[in-house]
């Protein structure tokens, strides 16, 4: 699903199963992070760390520790960026090498509305009339849910190129359905403070692409490299 949605330089690898059995072994720096965590906490970390180790391989890369950094950020290893999300039922990791891309994020969701008075709080008031003519559109879709995705895709390719937090209403997101009958488009992610400096030059948005599927709300967003 993730992998759809981006280019072929991106060594994507998903799981929908959410057992035991699926727990990764940790190495000892992965391991300190989690070291008081309750046991889903724990499986969640372990799997969605078992998907990057599998997208290191397919880039040619030894699998490694993805530590914690700063915000809880992953720490890829060096010539690599990269991004994790996990949900219900859920975990996916997604690595390209530096030398194709800048940066990316991912980021999967339950496809069901969003908490009451969460929408007020992580979006704009541009933002929720977009959704509002979204919603007669396509009412299958529960586009607050997709938004909130989005923000956090953006988050997350946003805090590699500048180690900076990023508000939800630091960025104003169009979203944009595609013309088919599947629930899958585009969105544009105008940044309302300075943006990164990318090769030099100074990014005022952000593209990414998102699928509504199987139950789940998915979204990424691509920085290429100039």
């Amino acid at each position: 699903m993730i992998g759809d949605l981006l280019p072929g330089t991106v060594a994507a690898v998903e799981t929908f199963r959410d057992d035991p059995a699926e727990d990764t072994p940790l190495y000892p720096e992965e391991e300190a992070a989690v070291a008081r965590a309750v046991t889903k906490r724990r499986r969640e970390f372990a799997a969605v760390r078992g998907c990057a180790r599998l997208a290191m391989r397919q880039l040619g890369i030894p699998p490694r520790a993805v530590p914690s950094g700063p915000r809880g950020a992953p720490r890829w290893p060096q010539g690599v960026v990269g991004s994790m999300t996990h949900c219900e039922g859920y975990r996916a990791a997604a690595l390209a090498r530096t030398s194709d891309l800048a940066s990316l994020g991912i980021d999967a969701e339950p496809h069901r509305p969003l908490p009451d008075d969460v929408l007020a709080a992580v979006s704009l008031p541009a933002e929720r009339e977009r959704l509002g003519r979204l919603a007669v559109r396509r009412p299958d879709v529960h586009w607050d849910r997709l938004l909130f995705s989005a923000k956090e895709s953006v988050y997350k390719a946003w805090f590699p190129l500048t180690g900076a937090w990023l508000d939800f209403e630091e960025a104003d997101i169009e979203i944009t359905p595609s013309s088919g009958a599947r629930a899958e488009g585009g969105f544009r992610a105008a940044l309302l403070v300075p943006g990164p400096l990318v090769g030099g030059r100074r990014i005022g948005h952000f593209e990414g692409r998102w699928t509504v599927r199987d139950g789940l709300a998915a979204t990424a967003v691509v920085v290429p490299r100039p």
